[in-house]
């Protein structure tokens, strides 16, 4: 099983390929999975209603009005989109929220990577994983195309989860043989933004042992890459997620860093 936290290029897919290549490994015999996310959605969403977010450690500050927004951008409008493209190439897709049956059951999260303490609002850490209806999609036969809100399990209340720790649990929770990670860069920096420095092959101990130099949109991927390794999945790729090639390759078994037990 592959999971797959969708973003990037791909969120777009103009011609096809991601959906293509999703369909080439599905025809292995493979099942599929996909978290995706929607930064540039949202943040298009929240300028045209006047609302002004922030960014904590790479966490998206989040109030009530916030997640309404979120909310009703994940579900409503990139969930059933990234289905809608799958289907298009022939793939059969299910576009669900994590917070609806539930799905993904989350706690308020106070820390960061680094470990300081931050008010983050309404900001989920997963703590469980209820897989009834995953499974049940992926028994007919089609992807589950997975939208990162979860339930609180302290009250009523929604949390928006960030994707890759959404998927880390995910791919955790089904004891994934590998989670693939989009990104903007080709990968994992030792020490960014030099090139020369990108990590091709490295142990989640390792990794674990340096997290807290990563800064901005890296951290919560490398918190996500341990929380997924942590939990069960086998081993996590973070890739360029706006390079078609490099998302086959990935398929493949190929390109980017490779993070291992």
């Amino acid at each position: 099983m592959i999971v797959i936290k969708f973003g990037g290029h791909a969120m777009r897919d103009e011609n096809g390929s991601f959906s293509a290549a999703i369909k080439s490994v599905r025809e292995t015999g493979e099942k599929v999975i996909v978290v995706h996310g929607g930064g540039p959605q949202i943040d298009t969403a929240l300028h045209e209603a006047g609302i002004v977010s922030e960014f904590v450690g790479g966490f998206r500050v989040t109030t009530p009005q916030i997640l309404a927004v979120v909310e009703s951008v994940l579900c409503d409008d990139v969930g059933p989109a990234v289905a809608q493209q799958l289907k298009t190439s022939g793939v059969s897709a299910i576009s669900i929220s994590g917070r609806s049956f539930p799905t993904l059951i989350s706690i308020r999260k106070q820390v960061l990577v680094d470990g300081s303490i931050a008010d983050l609002g309404l900001v989920g850490d997963v703590v469980h994983v209820q897989t009834q209806d995953i499974e049940r999609i992926l028994d007919q036969n089609a992807v589950p195309v997975i939208s990162p809100l979860s339930a609180d399990r302290d009250s009523d209340s929604g949390l928006n989860v960030n994707a890759d720790l959404a998927a880390a649990a995910i791919a955790g929770a089904l004891d994934a043989s590998v989670l693939i990670i989009m990104t903007d860069v080709p990968g994992i920096y030792r020490n960014w933004p030099d090139k020369d420095s990108l990590i091709e092959s490295i142990s989640s101990k390792e990794l674990d042992a340096m997290k807290s130099t990563f800064v901005g949109g890296m951290a919560p991927k490398v918190q996500a890459v341990l929380e997924a390794i942590a939990s069960g999945a086998k081993a996590v790729r973070i890739i360029d997620g706006t390079d078609a090639a490099s998302f086959q390759n990935a398929l493949a078994g190929h390109g980017g860093t490779l993070v291992s037990a």
